[in-house]
């Protein structure tokens, strides 16, 4: 063979190859959006979730930067409305929800025993229609001026207050923008809630009880029950809303016989129980790590079950005390508030359940548990807080001050967001293979704490001090100076964070230490299958025993086990 012709048939082989790779990675894409996988939907969840929370971050950076300094013309007043309504938009509805999503996701099937969820191409349609709702949200700010709308993203903030969206006040298509997407992100978290919901009560494994189950799959199947009753009001109130902004319902305009503050009730009736939808996972992914780092059993595992339905009813009957100074009656004054304080209750029974599980534990301090204990510590603050706002004479005069911002970041930021990460550093082994560093997480841990709590533990202060929320400027000699450079201070912290956090995903995807199947000696079913988990989960389905079904089949002779009955 000429040495031409050997030229020609080497680059003929490399052609091939090539073609051959690029119609592997084409199908191994397609495999991903094709999927009905309930792994693949749950890191789909997850990943989108963490996207729309840096863009969040992001937004919320160039808040506090133009807050730094009275005066500021970092960002000019219609900017920074759209901001902080975007900012709190995404947190909730685009990071919040759909992390859950993915974490019951990815970790129900497994923690119950079989192969997947009880409908896996209705958890398919709820990933995808929440996708199509976060991305809708965002291309308001590609909309053209007189086709589209204004060209520009809501600014109406993340509760949207009536007459704000009517017609007069909000021209263009901004805010149906915002309403619509709303209405399909929660179409998604709805399917995604009876999907948890039937897989739990269906599907479980031979042995796995209801008082078997792992608190995890506790709290999520409550937290799922919680969608479904506290979602359907926010989907009514949009759907009214677009009425009113295309057939002139009138359902929000007083001047037709409509009443804003219904809005507020509709809102609310759901965005108080949200809290709970976001905290309760939270608490589940705390349930399941103190235990295992603790090399204890949960303290009051039939408590914590009755403290989670307990919330779960609760929480139903609170919303109004976002609502303390329209002028409600004095009665349901009262009734807001001492439901607000009961809710407390169970709260504190957790609080106190955890703790207990950690006294005279064999305590191992890894980057999950670090989180865990952070979480803890800024949750109790921001309990204290939510007790204080429940007394009526103190709400009205706080309310819509810098005080309620500060709280309800405890609640969201030092609750839910220090639970994701603990819930990545545990579960990431599993779904990769991969250990995360685990000394590059505790520094992303320590540089978080003292970011979080510099940025929204001066803003009690701030609000103490008088200054409202959602003001873009300040004037100068108020006393709000230096509270406000050091919370824009605390930003720098988290975002190395962040960085660190982002990092540490990346590296470890490629270089991390192999994990094994249990890198942790737990004791829940997801840990007895391989790192990551056969596309089946199981060969056979597992038969359990006990509430640590792990632990009995690697420990059986232990003097120490603890069983339920």
């Amino acid at each position: 063979m000429s040495t031409s012709d050997s030229n020609a048939s080497q680059g003929s082989i490399q052609s091939t190859e090539a073609l051959q790779a690029e119609a592997a990675s084409r199908s191994r894409i397609l495999e991903w959006i094709m999927t009905v996988d309930h792994k693949r939907l749950g890191i789909m969840y997850i990943l989108a979730g963490l996207v729309f929370f840096v863009v969040a971050g992001i937004m919320a950076a160039l808040i506090r930067i133009q807050l730094a300094v009275p005066h500021n013309h970092f960002l000019g007043p219609e900017v920074f409305n759209r901001m902080f309504t975007m900012h709190g938009t995404s947190m909730v509805f685009l990071f919040g929800m759909p992390t859950i999503a993915g974490l019951a996701n990815y970790l129900i099937p497994l923690m119950v025993g079989t192969r997947d969820m009880a409908f896996p191409r209705l958890n398919a349609f709820g990933f995808w229609i929440f996708l199509f709702g976060g991305c809708l949200l965002f291309y308001s700010y590609l909309g053209a001026p007189g086709i589209y709308g204004s060209g520009s993203a809501p600014d109406v903030g993340w509760f949207a207050y009536a007459p704000l969206t009517s017609k007069v006040f909000s021209r263009g298509h901004t805010v149906d923008y915002w309403a619509l997407s709303i209405l399909l992100t929660g179409i998604g978290s709805l399917a995604t809630a009876v999907n948890i919901i039937a897989t739990v009560f269906c599907l479980r494994c031979k042995g796995m009880t209801l008082f078997r189950l792992p608190l995890f799959v506790w709290m999520v199947l409550v937290t799922a029950f919680l969608m479904v009753l506290a979602l359907p009001p926010l989907s009514a109130a949009q759907i009214m809303l677009l009425l009113d902004r295309f057939l002139g319902a009138g359902f929000f305009d007083t001047q037709t016989g409509g009443s804003a503050v219904i809005w507020q009730h509709f809102f609310w009736i759901f965005g108080h129980p949200e809290v709970y939808i976001l905290i309760l996972p939270g608490f589940a992914v705390v349930s399941e790590i103190i235990p295992v780092f603790s090399r204890k059993p949960i303290f009051g595992y039939p408590v914590m079950v009755a403290a989670s339905i307990m919330i779960t009813f609760i929480s139903l009957g609170v919303w109004a005390h976002h609502m303390f100074t329209i002028g409600m009656t004095s009665v349901g004054n009262v009734f807001f508030a001492t439901s607000t304080l009961l809710i407390a209750i169970p709260t504190g029974i957790k609080i106190f359940n955890w703790l207990g599980t950690m006294w005279g534990g064999s305590l191992r301090f890894e980057p999950p548990m670090l989180f865990c204990m952070g979480f803890l510590f800024q949750f109790l603050a921001a309990g204290l807080t939510g007790v204080m706002l429940a007394i009526v004479p103190f709400d009205w005069q706080l309310s819509d001050s810098y005080f309620v911002v500060a709280h309800f970041h405890y609640v969201l930021v030092g609750g839910l967001l220090f639970t994701v990460f603990a819930a990545v550093y545990y579960w990431y082994p599993k779904v990769t293979g991969r250990m995360l560093g685990g000394r590059i997480g505790k520094w992303h841990f320590w540089l978080l704490v003292v970011g979080f709590n510099l940025t929204f533990g001066v803003q009690h202060f701030l609000g103490l001090l008088g200054m409202p929320r959602r003001i873009y400027t300040y004037e100068a000699g108020r006393g709000w100076e230096l509270w406000n450079m050091i919370s824009t201070i605390g930003v720098v912290f988290q975002a190395a964070a962040i960085l660190l956090f982002v990092y540490n995903l990346v590296h470890s995807w490629y270089r991390g230490k192999q994990a094994g199947p249990d890198p942790w000696d737990a004791w829940t079913l997801e840990w007895a299958t391989s790192s990551p988990p056969p596309s089946y989960n199981f060969r056979q389905l597992p038969e359990v025993g006990s509430r640590r079904p792990l632990w009995d089949l690697k420990h059986p002779d232990d003097p120490d086990w603890y069983h339920e009955e």
